[in-house]
Formats: C-alpha cells, sequence, structure tokens
C-alpha cells in the first residue's frame, strides 16, 4: 500500500468495523440461517442463485446466468450441469443463433423453486421483523446506491461485482 503524501503510515480500522468486514458479517447473518433451508433441499447458494435467476429472468444464456447471479462462469458451468442433470433444468438451442444454447427451468425445477422460496419466505418475513420493514426497505435502497457508486472500480475483466457465497 502506498504511503500518503505526508508519508504516514495509512491508518486502516479493524476488519470488522471496515466497510468489506461489516458487508461479510450482514451477508453471513442473512445467509447462515437461509442455508439451512438450501441445504433441506439439496441446494447450494450458488445453486439457489441461478434457479432464482432463471425464474425471475426466464431462459438465459450461461453468460447472463453467470453475470445475473454474480458467479464466475466457469462456476455457472458446472452448476448448470449439476442442476440439468438433476432435471430442475434443461438447455435448448436458441431459436434465433442456432449456435447458442439457452437454459430454462423445467415444471420440476419451478416446482422446487416455489416449495423453497415458501420456506425461506417465513425466515425473511422475521427478517423483516427483527430489523424493521422499512429499515430493511432503505438499507436495501441504499445498498444498491452503494453498489452502482461503486460500479466504476470495478476492473473491466472481473464482468462485475462478483460474490461465490451469496443468495
Amino acid at each position: 500500500m502506498m504511503a500518503s503524501q505526508t508519508d504516514e503510515p495509512t491508518v486502516l480500522p479493524p476488519y470488522p468495523q471496515s466497510l468489506a468486514g461489516i458487508l461479510l458479517a450482514a451477508r453471513e447473518a442473512v445467509m447462515a440461517p437461509l442455508r439451512e433451508h438450501l441445504r433441506e433441499a439439496c441446494f447450494t447458494d450458488q445453486q439457489w442463485r441461478v434457479l432464482r435467476v432463471l425464474s425471475h429472468a426466464g431462459p438465459q444464456d450461461a453468460s447472463t446466468i453467470a453475470r445475473l447471479a454474480l458467479l464466475h462462469p466457469p462456476s455457472v458451468t458446472r452448476i448448470l450441469r449439476d442442476l440439468i442433470a438433476r432435471g430442475l433444468l434443461a438447455r435448448d438451442t436458441d431459436r434465433d443463433d442456432k449456435r447458442r444454447s439457452v437454459i430454462r427451468l423445467t415444471s420440476e425445477g419451478s416446482r422446487q423453486i416455489a416449495v423453497t422460496a415458501k420456506n425461506t419466505a417465513v425466515l425473511l418475513a422475521a427478517y423483516e421483523s427483527a430489523f424493521g420493514v422499512e429499515r430493511l426497505r432503505r438499507l436495501s435502497d441504499e445498498m444498491q446506491a452503494l453498489v452502482t457508486a461503486l460500479e466504476p472500480f470495478a476492473p473491466e475483466t472481473s464482468g462485475g461485482h462478483l460474490a461465490e457465497t451469496d443468495v
């Protein structure tokens, strides 16, 4: 790390009080209880994110899934292979570009999402109760504003903000 113009050492807060530390702690506070529900449904965090992306965005190519789910493309390739083998997703040829594949939910995939979403919705309602609906909405708005404000700092080659362990 470069010294400041006065050659005094840069003082950083202890990691738990740093922006990255606080954000990671908040993510874990949200995710730890959710992971139990996902494990019961036999999903990893990343698999759930892929399923959620497809449930909201409809059929997509693998690159778009990776970008929307905030996952690295090689991880998405592995996840898609597993979810297709389990019968939750299907790979089709794009009607407009026969060289391109699109991934879609199967009826079983949609059913699994509905069951798992019902279970996680109870926990999300508890989060709202514990933190406050309005506070949670404001926090969400502020977090989205932070992501938008920091996008110019993301390396071009990273494909944006990637977080392999979030839902």
